[in-house]
């Protein structure tokens, strides 16, 4: 089985309403950047700009 290594577990939040969509994870060596995707929110009922947060210790997804 594969190491996880430099990859790690982030969650994506809605800018609009605030609402965590969606799960993620990125090697946080190559991109260094937070993530700041657009993608669409079933709360909102459109597509919206989602910014990465931290996903939090003993939270399954």
């Amino acid at each position: 089985m594969a190491k996880k290594g430099n990859r790690q577990d982030f969650r994506l939040k809605c800018t609009e309403c605030s609402n965590i969509n969606y799960s993620v994870e990125r090697n946080v060596k190559n991109t260094t950047d937070k993530l700041e995707l657009k993608k669409y929110c079933k709360h909102c009922r459109k597509s919206t700009v989602h910014k990465e947060i931290k996903k939090e210790k003993g939270k399954t997804s």
